[in-house]
């Protein structure tokens, strides 16, 4: 490929949810269809995940999680601001409604976070290349502060800054989950200022939310890059790739391929949701291997690689 305008990390999320979620990021990644993994270590099959990673030579990342299953910190499982009277955490929304009420402790918080961190690098024997956050909790107003004193305490090069050109012209969306889209954004552009003070990267463009589940395609996928290769590089705090002509602009794209989960096996602690067992995982997963993609990857000049590439 000539110089590359844009350099990709396609990142499969969700790592460690089922063995089977688990062998469909394995399959894309041996078909090029991503290039990078994020890691939820409370997930039911987090050590499996690890050992694929370190056998197939996947980059590998932290998917750090307040909102599904069951927390990694021991002294936060019996009794804690983080779960229910279940035991475990309050769910992507009820997070978030407690978190409004005033009712997180951030210092629970960040204990989680340190056990997670601590759980990835025994795991995998090393830190994370990259660290988000699972429905995107690592953004949230009072945690993006926690958050960032964590990664940057850790010496975590990068994150994710869910904030994506073209958003708001998708009439395919259904309204609730622009609704959710759009507070999402708010969150992230509230988080910049912050990852900023304490020296964090994220790649120039974001893309994967008007890509989720059956919107992904050949087509919504061309549409993304093209407002990625749209944006302007020298506006973002990441390190765009310099080359001799024009700056080349980093990206990430966060997909979700996997093979649905079945009923009762998988995700972290309370069984696989329903978006995990769908049949919009393997169709994510159809799509990224379809050598459509990676001939449309040469055609504008968009080269894969990990965080570490950056």
């Amino acid at each position: 490929m000539p110089q590359p305008r844009m350099m990709l990390v396609v990142t499969g999320d969700d790592f460690g949810y089922c063995p089977r979620r688990n062998q469909g990021i394995v399959d894309c990644f041996q078909a090029g269809g991503i290039s990078n993994v994020s890691l939820l270590v409370n997930g039911s099959a987090a050590k499996q995940a690890a050992d694929l990673a370190k056998r197939h030579n996947i980059p590998i990342g932290l998917h750090a999680n307040l909102s599904e299953g069951i927390p990694v910190c021991q002294s936060l499982q019996q009794s804690s601001t983080l779960i229910n009277q279940h035991g475990f955490f309050h769910g992507k929304m009820g997070f978030r409604q407690a978190l409004k009420r005033g009712e997180v402790s951030m210092k629970q918080v960040e204990l989680e976070l340190r056990a997670q961190v601590g759980l990835f690098v025994e795991l995998n024997g090393h830190l994370p290349e990259h660290m988000d956050g699972h429905q995107h909790v690592h953004v949230l107003p009072e945690v993006r502060e926690v958050f960032a004193k964590v990664v940057s305490d850790l010496r975590i090069p990068y994150t994710r800054v869910p904030v994506e050109p073209g958003l708001y012209s998708c009439p395919w969306m259904p309204a609730h989950l622009h609704k959710f889209y759009k507070q999402v954004e708010k969150d992230a552009l509230d988080a910049i200022p912050v990852f900023r003070r304490h020296g964090i990267r994220w790649p120039d463009v974001y893309l994967g939310l008007t890509t989720m589940g059956q919107n992904m395609s050949i087509p919504s996928l061309h549409r993304a890059l093209s407002y990625a290769l749209a944006a302007d590089p020298s506006s973002s705090t990441s390190s765009s790739v310099q080359g001799s002509h024009q700056p080349v602009v980093t990206a990430e794209l966060m997909v979700h391929p996997g093979y649905p989960s079945h009923p009762k096996e998988g995700g972290c602690g309370e069984g696989p949701d329903d978006f995990s067992q769908s049949a919009d995982r393997q169709h994510e997963l159809s799509v990224l291997k379809d050598p459509s993609v990676l001939a449309l990857y040469c055609q504008e000049r968009v080269q894969l690689c990990a965080f570490r590439d950056l």
